[in-house]
């Protein structure tokens, strides 16, 4: 996926009081650097940033931390909080394969991913964020109760994600749905990020799954 190159991003972003440089030092260490024994929810792949901060304005008893590649992308999100400045909020830049470097195991709570790239071609199959290389990753990270929340349009992307899980020996599936917003009990709470409700306007139906181990 190509971005356009927004000057000044990587100096907003970096200079942001929500922005955490250096996340690799924290490895072990989140709760004392948060200040907080609260949970740690993460997004991967977070975008703007509206869904993070809708749950964390409802749960102020819960940490978030958004994870975004791209400093165009994330320059977003940090723009937003310099006015609703959230103290339960921070924001990661950096690539989600390497998410053991920063987390240790047992440190985050829930794992969020919403409408993720597809990465449609073959060959870009471990780049998938639900792709059993990256549900190897979660489980370095999560605690033993932890889980993970998908949500997508793509039917496609939305398969392979229950292929996956179903051909785990860690993982398996606590819930699932094609149609979110018409199961009413996974949809009691359900909270929206931009896509989705751009996608459901023009009648694409939403997946969901809910994933833990074993």
């Amino acid at each position: 996926m190509r971005l356009r190159n927004i000057p000044g991003a990587d100096e907003i972003v970096s200079s942001s009081p929500y922005s955490i440089q250096d996340p690799t030092a924290y490895k072990g260490h989140w709760h004392e650097f948060l200040h907080s024994d609260a949970p740690i929810h993460i997004e991967i792949g977070m975008g703007k940033g509206r869904f993070l901060m809708d749950l964390a304005e409802q749960n102020p008893n819960i940490e978030y931390i958004g994870i975004e590649r791209y400093t165009s992308v994330l320059l977003r999100a940090v723009q937003k909080m310099n006015d609703l400045q959230l103290p339960n909020v921070h924001f990661l830049c950096v690539d989600a394969a390497n998410l053991p470097d920063i987390f240790a195991l047992g440190e985050v709570d829930r794992i969020y991913l919403n409408f993720s790239d597809p990465w449609p071609k073959d060959r870009h199959a471990k780049r998938r964020l639900t792709s059993h290389q990256f549900l190897d990753r979660y489980n370095q990270i999560l605690t033993a109760d932890g889980h993970l929340e998908f949500k997508t349009d793509n039917q496609d992307l939305f398969t392979f994600s229950l292929d996956e899980i179903n051909n785990s020996d860690i993982w398996h599936l606590d819930a699932f749905t094609r149609d979110l917003h018409h199961d009413e009990m996974m949809n009691r709470g359900n909270i929206m990020t931009e896509y989705e409700e751009k996608f459901s306007s023009l009648g694409n139906p939403i997946c969901k799954l809910i994933a833990s181990r074993y």
